[in-house]
């Protein structure tokens, strides 16, 4: 004996020990399938948590859009772990032509890896910008498009909450896709009078009468989201 005291690791911790190391190495085999399925491309944007890259799936020649996230940024600013949770969980329940499809997501130590559809139009805001303004038929088919995904998201139990044309992106073949379900509702996040007390989004796109009071139906945010 050295006469140095040693506590004896339980067999708990011992448990949680190994199914930290499983779920980490797992997760490097996860991201390594993933990263050798694509070939990373040029990078489309960025933004607070990192950066969206274009991708080809080296079996189909498919075209993606992978969000690679840094998970220390994302860890770093109070509640942005949640809104990457949430995104994530909610994609995955969604499935509608007028919604961006997320197909796969993986995650290493540092990067957390989202493979998305690839919408190769832009947003609406550029092409509002571009044109000045929509003829009022392409306006027409948009707005519908917009009400049929806004729809089946509300189906679901889905409030996105942050709606606005920068979050409306256009495919090739001119239809919309909305994207970014960071500041979503779900149903858990309703309080006990079926309201939504958490004022969030976009100052600019936010109904006046907003600022005024916190708690807003379900039905209001659609509204004002759309009509905004």
């Amino acid at each position: 004996n050295d006469g140095t005291s040693r506590s004896p690791i339980s067999s708990g911790q011992q448990m949680v020990a190994t199914g930290a190391a499983e779920g980490a190495a797992a997760g490097c085999r996860a991201r390594a399938a993933l990263l050798g399925a694509y070939e990373l491309g040029r990078t489309l944007g960025e933004g607070s948590f990192g950066k969206v890259k274009h991708a080809r799936h080296r079996a189909t020649g498919d075209h993606f859009a992978v969000k690679i996230l840094d998970r220390g940024r994302v860890l770093s600013l109070r509640g942005a772990d949640d809104q990457v949770r949430r995104e994530i969980a909610t994609l995955t329940m969604l499935a509608h032509p007028n919604v961006v499809r997320l197909h796969e997501v993986a995650a290493s130590k540092t990067k957390i890896y989202m493979v998305l559809e690839f919408v190769n139009g832009g947003e609406l805001f550029d092409r509002i910008a571009m044109r000045g303004k929509l003829s009022e038929r392409e306006g027409r088919r948009l707005f519908q498009q917009l009400i049929d995904g806004v729809s089946y998201c509300h189906g679901k139990g889905v409030y996105h909450r942050d709606l606005k044309p920068e979050n409306v992106l256009i495919d090739r073949k001119g239809n919309i896709k909305i994207s970014d379900f960071g500041l979503c509702a779900l149903p858990q996040h309703l309080g006990k009078d079926g309201l939504l007390h958490t004022t969030c989004g976009s100052p600019n796109y936010i109904a006046p009468e907003r600022f005024c009071r916190t708690e807003v139906t379900t039905d209001h945010c659609r509204i004002s989201g759309l009509v905004g």
